[in-house]
């Protein structure tokens, strides 16, 4: 946005992308059945966010046919107000990433904002945690 002579940048701040990441996850949750769990991470789950910064998702599904690069070409990023970047892994990865352990899984784990949780959805219509 300019005004005048300086530009001026305006960027989304967390609670505007965590709000907007709800809303989404309860329409992606209707098109993909597989998912269990979905969060963010990164410089938003750490408050550690500014201009340029995009979102990092987390999604696991029951089980995957498909490559692990590709699983998330068929998911619709586009409604999220920021980039995102979605990483999706079915249980059983998850599983063995968390008993294998490592710096990743570690910091995920401390990290992400779960905002979808397929075990809630039952007793809460949003499935939020």
């Amino acid at each position: 946005m300019r005004s005048l002579n300086s530009s001026v940048l305006k960027w989304p701040d967390r609670k505007t992308v965590d709000a907007s990441v709800r809303q989404w996850v309860k329409q992606v949750a209707l098109s993909h059945p597989e998912l269990i769990r979905l969060g963010y991470f990164g410089s938003y789950a750490t408050e550690h966010w500014g201009v340029g910064s995009d979102l990092d998702i987390v999604a696991i599904v029951k089980e995957s046919t498909e490559p692990f690069l590709r699983r998330s070409v068929k998911w619709d990023l586009s409604s999220l107000p920021v980039p995102a970047d979605l990483l999706i892994y079915t249980l059983r990865e998850w599983e063995r990433m968390q008993e294998k352990g490592g710096r990743f899984i570690e910091s995920l784990e401390k990290q992400v904002v779960w905002v979808y949780n397929e075990s809630h959805v039952n007793q809460d219509p949003q499935g939020l945690s």
